[in-house]
């Protein structure tokens, strides 16, 4: 082999080396004069050949053996060391200890649910602990599950109407647009909730107050695009279709406020706190869904055959039942208490019949939107800024209001808790 080609050859073992050296030892501080760690390229450039203006090669600014004898072994191996040890910290992160479980009789009375014996979190978690909880099989791990992958599956379902709908400017897909920014929000918000309950009494109070702020503005939904999409002919611009969403924002305030009150008496009579808060939200669902009652009555009366949306609102409505039995029957937990801890009981099942329910919901509603559109714009009910976007803007600040006027005595009382153990803690 010629000279030049032994040249040639160092030169790419070289280069090869800093590609896969000098990002592991960048930062590997080095006293001597010649710079180690500034790079490989500072030991190596290339200059065009005198005999040949077309080949380039390496001509060395620093002698080789400054590379090679300056504790050239002892910083390969450094380098080398360094590169293990970035390779194993996905085991390091691994190896964190997962956060204990309790049963029932370990954990204070707030925290308890009906029937569910054990894999309880600790009722004083870190957030790291719950975010890590959610990793590891325990009463709350499919609660939070079932809620938070249907969220990216309706983000999902709203990007692609984003692509085929002008929501910016085609008024008449407002309120589909209310519609799915809240079908979106509610099983997020849910699955928040459940993740960091268990930080204290009072945080599990505030993550379930946003709970259900965020089920009352998802009912406020639903009126909406009810209200302008699902609407009987005869029904449209009548008294209850013209005053359909402002009586929709007074049921959001009362759905909110009377179930965020249920939990202050839950522990005194848990009987009554179960009771406000299914009649917070069934009374809502009543009058959200009255006009699809009607429809549905009326297409079974007639015997006609019903159409692609009203199947699909009524497979939604088959589900809203099942849903609502889930959350009051305790089933089938209360039949075998303890069986049912991490798989099966009546909440797992009570989120996926709601999500379930949500898909066939928002099917019917995109469905009725697509084919009675050209019917509302000759009868002149067409949906406007303030009965949409605006009626959301109200409500979401009347609903952040309540949450707000309910977290604050609990607020306190952790500010007064924190302060009287300060005081203890320098007496």
């Amino acid at each position: 082999m010629s000279t030049q080609g032994s040249v040639l050859a160092l030169g790419k073992c070289l280069a090869c080396l800093e590609f896969m050296l000098f990002p592991v030892w960048r930062g590997i501080g080095a006293s001597s004069a010649v710079g180690w760690s500034q790079g490989w390229g500072r030991c190596l450039r290339w200059e065009p050949d005198s005999r040949d203006r077309g080949t380039r090669i390496p001509v060395f600014d620093y002698p080789v053996w400054l590379v090679f004898c300056r504790r050239g072994r002892a910083r390969l191996r450094e380098a080398c060391q360094r590169g293990r040890g970035a390779i194993r910290l996905p085991t390091d992160l691994l190896n964190l200890k997962l956060p204990q479980l309790f049963d029932i009789h370990q954990v204070p009375k707030v925290f308890r649910e009906d029937s569910i014996v054990s894999g309880y979190r600790h009722p004083r978690s870190s957030a790291m602990d719950c975010i890590l909880s959610s990793f590891q099989m325990n009463n709350e791990t499919i609660n939070i599950w079932t809620h938070f992958l249907p969220t990216w599956y309706f983000v999902w379902r709203f990007l692609a109407l984003c692509s085929t709908m002008n929501f910016l400017s085609d008024s008449y897909t407002w309120p589909l647009l209310v519609y799915m920014l809240l079908i979106c929000i509610y099983p997020f918000t849910s699955s928040c909730a459940h993740t960091f309950s268990s930080m204290s009494a009072e945080s599990r109070h505030i993550c379930y107050f946003f709970d259900y702020g965020a089920l009352s503005l998802y009912s406020l939904g639903c009126a909406i695009s009810y209200g302008y999409y699902v609407m009987p002919d005869c029904w449209v611009n009548s008294w209850i279709h013209q005053h359909f969403v402002l009586i929709a924002i007074g049921n959001s305030l009362f759905c909110t406020s009377i179930s965020c009150y249920s939990r202050f008496v839950e522990l005194q009579f848990p009987k009554r706190s179960k009771a406000l808060r299914t009649g917070a939200f069934v009374v809502p669902f009543i009058f959200d869904t009255a006009p699809l009652f009607y429809r549905v009555l009326t297409c079974f009366w007639d015997g006609s055959s019903p159409s692609d949306a009203l199947s699909s609102h009524c497979y939604h409505l088959l589900f809203a039942f099942l849903t609502c039995f889930l959350f009051t029957a305790h089933l089938p937990e209360r039949l075998a208490p303890g069986r049912f801890d991490y798989i099966g009981h009546s909440h797992q099942l009570f989120h996926i019949s709601a999500v379930v329910g949500s898909h066939f919901q928002m099917e019917g509603v995109i469905a009725d939107m697509t084919s009675r559109r050209a019917w509302f714009q000759l009868h002149g009910a067409m949906p406007s800024f303030l009965g949409t976007i605006g009626a959301l803007a109200v409500s979401l600040t009347l609903n952040l209001a309540v949450i707000g006027i309910f977290s604050a005595p609990l607020l306190w009382r952790t500010r007064n808790g924190s302060t009287q153990q300060q005081a203890c803690k320098e007496q």
